[in-house]
């Protein structure tokens, strides 16, 4: 089981300032690094105070430089806002300067706003990343390519620089169409996806939707590899974990409103934070989450895992403005005993099974 952060670089209100919110994604990524997690994972968003991170793969490249062995991902680059030649030519670059330590999440974007200001239709997100996902695996695997599409163009093309990385960096797809999905399954990539703030039940239905795309394409779910994005916090202080979920409730709601085109902002800015239709109290997030003490933590993620069976758990760390202190020694709670846990729970579940199997085959 590997584990990652999740950074999504939030600005709750002009009390944090751009510099500061970058600053401390780039300090959960060298204390994720020193914990023991796997990969630091960040965000892309444009124009608002839901995610300051531009460019994840120039968080990507500022970071290698920081670190030696943490692996660094986008999650995800929005492929219909890129220029694809650039896009291959900065993969590439990325992947060098970290020394082969790329992985690239890509997807198709959902935010009206963001569109709009890059010039793209929103209705057009689904069949760009189409093409893209096309021409990013040309332009890895092949020295020269070209393409033709209905929105892309590409002569035949030379990437100079490549990634270190043969084929290709790992390639993470997140996306709400199940076609999409099933293409990555087939093309033996990675997915990457969550439950929100949701329970268990939640966690079920999603392993069975997974189960159903795959089967579609006479996979099986379990062979491919995915990652599971989850809102879960530590501590025996009411006061922490009341602060967590008010940032992660904070998220969510900021998230909706994107969404749905219902962002609301005094200044052009920042977005008002509004509840809608699927708010939760804190109470009940509570409830769905793994959030309590370590053990009630190390518990519920057992649970969630043995319903899911992800290969990869990314922890939200940069919510909201929650305290960046505190989340600090977070992470390295997380490294020293949550993560160890949970891995020597899972290996001794692993070793009955097989002495279960072991037992029960005929002599």
């Amino acid at each position: 089981m590997e584990f990652g952060v999740f950074i999504l670089a939030q600005q709750r209100g002009y009390h944090q300032t751009s510099q500061q919110v970058i600053n401390n994604a780039v300090e959960q990524t060298v204390t994720a690094e020193a914990a023991g997690f796997d990969t630091a994972w960040y965000a892309e968003h444009h124009f608002n105070n839901y995610s300051l991170c531009p460019s994840p793969l120039m968080m990507v490249s500022h970071c290698a430089g920081l670190t030696k062995r943490i692996r660094l991902g986008s999650a995800v680059c929005v492929l219909p806002l890129y220029n694809p030649a650039r896009l291959l030519g900065e993969i590439g670059f990325a992947d060098t300067v970290s020394n082969g330590r790329l992985d690239l999440g890509i997807g198709s974007g959902y935010q009206q706003f963001e569109f709009d200001r890059f010039g793209v239709d929103l209705k057009n997100s689904h069949s760009l990343f189409a093409e893209f996902y096309d021409v990013l695996q040309a332009g890895m695997q092949e020295r020269i390519f070209s393409y033709s599409g209905k929105h892309l163009q590409m002569p035949p093309t030379a990437i100079a620089v490549r990634t270190i990385q043969k084929p290709m960096p790992p390639i993470w797809v997140t996306s709400g169409h199940p076609e999409t999905l099933g293409r990555a399954i087939s093309d033996n990539h990675n997915l990457f996806v969550t439950a929100l703030l949701n329970g268990l039940d939640a966690i079920k239905a999603l392993r069975e939707r997974l189960e159903g795309i795959a089967s579609k394409d006479g996979r099986s779910i379990d062979d491919t590899h995915f990652g599971f994005l989850r809102c879960a916090y530590a501590s025996d202080n009411e006061n922490e974990i009341h602060s967590y979920l008010d940032n992660a409730r904070f998220q969510r709601r900021l998230s909706e409103s994107l969404k749905f085109r219902r962002a609301q902002s005094d200044d052009g800015y920042l977005i008002k934070e509004e509840a809608g239709p699927n708010d939760m109290s804190l109470e009940t997030m509570r409830s769905n989450l793994p959030v309590g003490s370590v053990n009630q933590v190390i518990d519920r993620m057992l649970e969630e895992i043995s319903i899911l069976k992800p290969s990869h758990i990314a922890l939200q760390t940069q919510l909201g403005d929650f305290d960046q202190r505190t989340m600090l020694r977070q992470i390295d709670l997380w490294g020293s005993k949550i993560i160890p846990a949970i891995r020597r729970e899972l290996r001794s579940s692993r070793s009955d099974d097989s002495k279960i199997a072991g037992e029960a085959a005929p002599a």
